[in-house]
C-alpha cells in the first residue's frame, strides 16, 4: 500500500435478518402504497426473523389493528447449499395461518409470480405475503410464461397441467398398494 493511493476502508455490516425483517416491516406500515419486498437468500434464513414473524409479520392485524403488505421471498427447497440452507419451513408457516391473516404461495410460473406480486398492490387491503418458491425455478424453462399471460388475466390459485390435453385420461393412485384408476 502506497501513501499516494485512494483510501481502502473495511467496515464490517451487522448480518441481521431480525433487524432487516423489522425494518422492512416497519416501512411497510408507514407506506402502504409501496411493494415492500425481503428475499432470503436462503429460505432458513428466516430462521433470525423468526421472532418478528411470530409478534408482528403473523398477527398484528389482530393484536393491534395493523395491516402490512410486506411480501417475503423465501427460496425453499435445495439448491445445491445443503441441508443447512434448505427450507423455509413451509409447514411452520402454513401453522401459522388463520383468519385470513397472511397469503402464502409457491409461484411456479413467471405470469404468477408477477400477478401475486401486482395483485399484493391491487388489494384494497394489506396482508402479509409468503412466497416459497425454488430460486432454480427462474431459470427452469418450464417456469416460463408467454407475454400473453402477463398482459391478460390474475393471479391463479391453482395452474393445469399444459402438457394435459384430456383431464379425463388422468390416472391417480390412492396409494403406493392400490391400483391406478382413472378419474
Amino acid at each position: 500500500m502506497d501513501d499516494k493511493q485512494g483510501q481502502f476502508r473495511i467496515y464490517n455490516s451487522l448480518l441481521s435478518e431480525f433487524a432487516v425483517v423489522g425494518f422492512e416491516y416497519g416501512y411497510s406500515i408507514a407506506n402502504p402504497e409501496a411493494l415492500t419486498i425481503w428475499e432470503a437468500q436462503f429460505g432458513d434464513f428466516s430462521n433470525g426473523a423468526q421472532t418478528l414473524i411470530d409478534q408482528f409479520i403473523s398477527s398484528a392485524e389482530t393484536k393491534w389493528g395493523k395491516m402490512s403488505g410486506l411480501t417475503m421471498l423465501l427460496p425453499h427447497g435445495y439448491e445445491g447449499q445443503g441441508p443447512e440452507h434448505s427450507s423455509a419451513r413451509l409447514e411452520r408457516f402454513l401453522q401459522m395461518c388463520a383468519e385470513y391473516n397472511m397469503i402464502i404461495t409457491n409461484c411456479t410460473t413467471a405470469s404468477s409470480f408477477f400477478h401475486a406480486l401486482r395483485r399484493q398492490l391491487a388489494f384494497p387491503f394489506r396482508k402479509p405475503m409468503i412466497n416459497f418458491s425454488p430460486k432454480a425455478n427462474l431459470r427452469h424453462v418450464r417456469s416460463y410464461s408467454p407475454a400473453s399471460e402477463f398482459v391478460s388475466g390474475g393471479f391463479k390459485e391453482v395452474l393445469d397441467d399444459p402438457y394435459i390435453d384430456d383431464a379425463s385420461k388422468v390416472k391417480k393412485c390412492c396409494s403406493a398398494l392400490a391400483k391406478c384408476t382413472s378419474t
